[in-house]
């Protein structure tokens, strides 16, 4: 088997993870393999690794995604991912399918791609329904935080009974969506540690801090669990125009301005589904050796 794997760094409004298609390449240890390279000094330098391969159920879907953070722990989804697989695989002469069935482990995503002169410009997800009361993700008890920790308390929105503007999403994975009224001047670092791993999360959680700054825009920053602060989140920017719509802050369409790019939202009371539209970039490509196994 072969130690040295073909990799290729991508990134969707900023999101960057390492890919690898496990068609041609085994990751024995996808874990490990994403604590080394994605450290910034000594790896290559990502939120984390992303290995493309075949689907289970070759009827439901046409590939698979599995996502590690940076910190080795799997996620169950990735909506800028998923855009950067429908980019990946179309633009490497993988697939001529515009619109492909991605196996994820928070159900199958259909991913519609919109191309421009030959190449995807942007991909859609259907990122299927939100859930609100997913016991093993939240206790339904609100973060403590949210009032006890004055660099917080002091800049979340309230209900007009005194209560937090804030409202936990599942979109497979789970957020807690806080909405505050200067999300450029807080501290990021320490309240999403914080928060992170408060009790009322039983596998952690994705935190994003937002703020209305327009008529259906939403400027939105995000700590993602095992990776800490990310340029973008796709599921994370969901859970942000989920919550906006379900709170009243904003309607069911937003655009979600993250730290690396706009995120188009549309919660579709047709069918309940969330619809992610946004774009995928190649940043570039390279080999590197597997990590040495203990």
């Amino acid at each position: 088997m072969s130690k040295t794997i073909h990799f290729t760094k991508m990134h969707g409004a900023g999101n960057d993870y390492i890919y690898v298609n496990t068609l041609l390449y085994n990751i024995p240890d996808p874990s490990a393999a994403s604590i080394a390279w994605s450290k910034p000094h000594t790896g290559i330098g990502s939120d984390g690794l992303v290995l493309i391969g075949k689907p289970k159920d070759k009827e439901k879907a046409d590939y698979s995604m599995r996502i590690f953070n940076a910190d080795g722990s799997e996620a169950m989804m990735c909506g800028n991912a998923s855009r950067c697989i429908a980019k990946y695989l179309y633009e490497k002469g993988i697939t001529d399918k515009t619109t492909i069935r991605l196996e994820t482990l928070s159900g199958v995503k259909i991913l519609s791609l919109h191309l421009k002169a030959g190449k995807v410009e942007s991909v859609t997800v259907d990122m299927l329904e939100p859930a609100f009361d997913v016991k093993e993700q939240f206790t339904g008890h609100t973060p403590d935080e949210l009032d006890s920790v004055k660099a917080l308390s002091d800049h979340v929105l309230r209900t007009e009974d005194g209560k937090p503007k804030s409202l936990f999403v599942s979109m497979g994975n789970p957020h807690y969506v806080i909405f505050v009224d200067d999300v450029e001047n807080m501290d990021i670092t320490t309240l999403g540690k914080i928060l992170e791993r408060e009790k009322a999360f039983p596998q952690r959680c994705n935190i994003e801090f937002a703020q209305l700054v327009g008529p259906g825009r939403l400027r939105t920053r995000v700590w993602e669990r095992g990776s800490g602060i990310t340029m973008a989140c796709g599921t994370g920017a969901c859970a942000t125009a989920v919550a906006a719509a379900k709170l009243g802050v904003s309607g069911r369409h937003s655009v979600i301005a993250m730290d690396g790019g706009n995120l188009d939202i549309t919660w579709n009371p047709s069918d309940n589904h969330v619809y992610m539209t946004g774009p995928a970039a190649f940043a570039f490509e390279g080999e590197i050796d597997l990590p040495e196994q203990e």
